[in-house]
């Protein structure tokens, strides 16, 4: 028993070594990559040939080279770019890898082989996780405050402003995200994308049901005529009352979710109350053959129902 736990004492000192070794060995990469990268700017500043620009994964030419080769990376910049995150692709995806090799070295020496997999696979989808959640956050502020912007722009066209410069307009003057948002579709437009074309990117940017029903309008009139400005305020109001009511919808759905956390943290709280109430009683668990693989189940199961109650209540509308 001595031996097997001197082994594992070393496997687990060699294994953090090993990933900070390889921590240091990526940030000189990274480092040199960012040098390199400078060095080539300026070269090509005094060339004039600062227009084309090349967007990479990863500044660590290896890792970029790997990343690549999958094609769900484009879904994971494509859900970066919305959570309006300065992330690279590379970035995101080693934090992934260093959450999971960390998680599998801890479990493992307590929880064993099994476990320990389902920990780091849970540890490593962490900082997905927060991506989305983000996502989730911007397009929820994006939503609130596009029928104010939406007002904006209708008094502007009504003043005789252009789309073109009513757009600025209400970039300057609306806070972030949108004005972020209106910003860059101005931007594209203005430089000879075409406004169909930039509308279009809004809403693969934005994918909200009120962001397509913008682009549609402004599409629509722009092949049609009539009196944008109109068509504007009515959509505003409209988009006041779906979100008055999706307030609802969430105030009456925040019940349920409260009762899915207390149903997760209640097991956890009595097992940490037994365990310290009655130590031996727990400790029977943990040590049997198969105690260990039950508290893995255990804690799934919990993960899982809590996600799914979540599920249950995030009412759509």
């Amino acid at each position: 028993m001595l031996i097997v736990s001197i082994l594992a004492f070393f496997v687990v000192t060699f294994t953090l070594a090993s990933i900070v070794v390889a921590i240091s060995w990526m940030a000189f990469l990274k480092t040199r990559a960012e040098e390199t990268e400078a060095e080539q700017g300026e070269a090509a500043l005094e060339g004039d040939a600062g227009l084309i620009r090349t967007e990479r994964l990863s500044t660590i030419n290896f890792w970029d080279n790997v990343l690549a080769r999958f094609d769900f990376i484009e879904i994971l910049k494509t859900r970066i770019e919305q959570a309006g995150l300065d992330w690279s692709v590379g970035r995101v995806t080693s934090a992934m890898a260093l959450a999971g090799a960390v998680a599998f070295v801890m479990l493992y020496r307590f929880l064993g082989f099994w476990p320990a997999m389902a920990g780091s696979a849970l540890a490593a989808l962490s900082p997905y996780g927060y991506v989305l959640r983000q996502r989730e956050k911007r397009f929820r502020k994006f939503a609130e405050n596009f029928p104010d912007v939406l007002d904006s722009l209708s008094r502007a066209l009504r003043a005789g402003y252009p789309l073109s410069a009513s757009m600025d307009l209400i970039a300057t003057e609306t806070t972030p995200p949108v004005s972020t948002e209106m910003r860059k579709t101005a931007a594209e437009a203005n430089l000879g994308v075409g406004w169909n074309r930039a509308l279009e990117n809004l809403g693969h940017r934005i994918p909200l049901l009120e962001v397509n029903l913008f682009v549609a309008a402004v599409q629509l009139h722009a092949r049609t005529g009539g009196k944008l400005s109109e068509v504007m305020g009515g959509l505003a109001e409209n988009m006041r009352e779906s979100i008055a009511l999706r307030g609802e919808v969430r105030s009456l759905a925040a019940h349920g979710k409260i009762t899915g956390a207390i149903l997760t943290a209640l097991p956890i709280g009595i097992a940490a109350l037994m365990l310290w109430v009655s130590p031996g009683y727990m400790e029977v668990l943990y040590r049997h053959p198969n105690g260990k693989n039950l508290i893995t189940a255990a804690v799934v199961c919990l993960i899982l129902a809590h996600f799914v109650i979540r599920k249950i209540v995030d009412i759509k509308i």
